[in-house]
């Protein structure tokens, strides 16, 4: 009897103990305080190598080739053998012959660094190896607390940039958020240039007049091309490709379709893998299947005619970054398969990994597997090198290049 007495008051004061912590999150959420942990165990990443499973290749090899690298951003393949790696800090790095040359290379301009901003992009040009150009996209800093995404080129002549030369500045921000840019050559030799709206600029992405939340098109060169699409209606910029865009973290052109392909962030939700298609209006903020940050839905319905639908959708949130279409040997089982890196999923930190998309002929999605789980990394790059093997950037402040190879 005493027990049962011990346990009854017992639990009376377990529901009053839970019943004030509920008042008082009740009173945070409505004060605006974040109260939910939003952010799970990262532990350093060890020294390798792993070996994972995976679901349609028995076994993968995940080696540690450069360490010490501070938030790289992107990769670009040299003839060489070798690779550049940007920094969002602002450096540019050479990997080759097995190490991280400690030297960053001499004419990067000035980045303007705050959240989420910085150095970029880099793409080699199509005859690289004939006038040795370089394209990098970053935050220009404008003054007054305020940055803007730009597209710069230069001539790589040993470990120094020449002849730098800014090709396209878009309109400066003063927040943290929407000026990631990436920039591929397509096959027509043109360049395509991402910009986002993110941030208090969302509805750039529906002003013709803006070059923010756009795909651009321009010649080698900066100049614009006359067959683009608007660039003879009134009152558009020239540049534009195509619009409705947040945030894009990927772009490349399909290596079987020669089509370019982009993935970019949503709100709370709604990641989107998208074909672009000239002239079209991918939605935003029109349109998403993503929530704003209240929990209210961004549109009633996340599809509408007259808007480019998405070829993939992430709910919840995965935070894609880094793109890459598997064309290679030595992963027979994935050839055809779309790899997309992680920084988190659904707004958890401490998540990231990288995910493998399978479609059938038709371009349908069959099936996603997430890897590289088990090292919870930030996944900023993903890349096919020439060896057909798969390199990946870890975006952290003790940021890795990482190689994935069959076991």
């Amino acid at each position: 009897m005493q027990r049962r007495r011990q346990l009854f008051l017992l639990g009376i004061a377990l529901c009053g103990v839970l019943g004030v912590l509920g008042l008082l999150a009740l009173a945070a959420r409505q004060a605006g305080w974040t109260v939910t942990k939003r952010t799970m165990p990262m532990p350093p990443l060890g020294e390798g190598p792993w070996t994972l499973a995976t679901a349609e290749h028995p076994r993968i090899r995940v080696s540690v080739l450069a360490r010490g690298l501070e938030r790289p951003w992107a990769i670009a393949f040299l003839p060489d053998g070798g690779m550049l790696i940007t920094e969002r800090v602002g450096r540019l790095r050479v990997f080759r012959d097995g190490r991280l040359d400690p030297r960053p290379i001499v004419g990067v301009p000035e980045v303007w660094r705050v959240q989420g901003t910085g150095l970029q992009d880099v793409a080699l040009h199509p005859r690289f190896v004939e006038n040795r150009l370089v394209y990098l996209t970053y935050t220009r800093p404008t003054g007054d607390g305020m940055g803007a995404p730009a597209l710069a080129r230069a001539r790589l002549e040993g470990h120094e940039l020449h002849k730098f030369e800014e090709l396209l500045i878009t309109e400066a921000y003063d927040g943290p958020w929407g000026r990631n840019a990436r920039v591929v050559f397509g096959p027509d030799g043109k360049l395509y240039v991402s910009t986002g709206s993110g941030g208090g600029m969302r509805d750039a992405a529906q002003e013709p007049g803006s070059l923010r939340g756009k795909i651009l098109r321009l010649n080698d060169d900066g100049s614009v091309p006359p067959d683009n699409p608007f660039a003879e209606r009134p009152g558009w910029r020239p540049e534009i490709w195509t619009l409705g865009h947040r945030n894009t973290l990927g772009l490349i052109v399909h290596p079987h379709t020669g089509e370019i392909w982009q993935h970019e962030s949503g709100p709370v939700g709604g990641d989107e893998l998208n074909v672009i298609l000239p002239g079209r209006n991918y939605g935003w903020p029109l349109l998403s299947f993503g929530r704003l940050g209240s929990g209210a839905r961004v549109s009633a319905h996340p599809t509408r005619e007259g808007y480019e639908s998405p070829l993939v959708v992430w709910l919840p949130s995965i935070t894609p970054a880094g793109l890459a279409v598997y064309t290679g040997d030595r992963f027979p089982a994935w050839r055809g398969n779309v790899f997309v890196g992680s920084l988190r999923r659904g707004g958890i930190n401490g998540t990231g990994h990288m995910q493998r998309i399978v479609f059938n002929e038709r371009m349908e999605e069959l099936r996603r597997e997430s890897l590289l789980t088990e090292l919870r990394q930030r996944i900023r790059e993903v890349r096919q090198g020439p060896d057909g093997l798969l390199y990946v950037l870890t975006d952290h402040t003790d940021g890795t290049l990482l190689r994935i190879e069959p076991r």
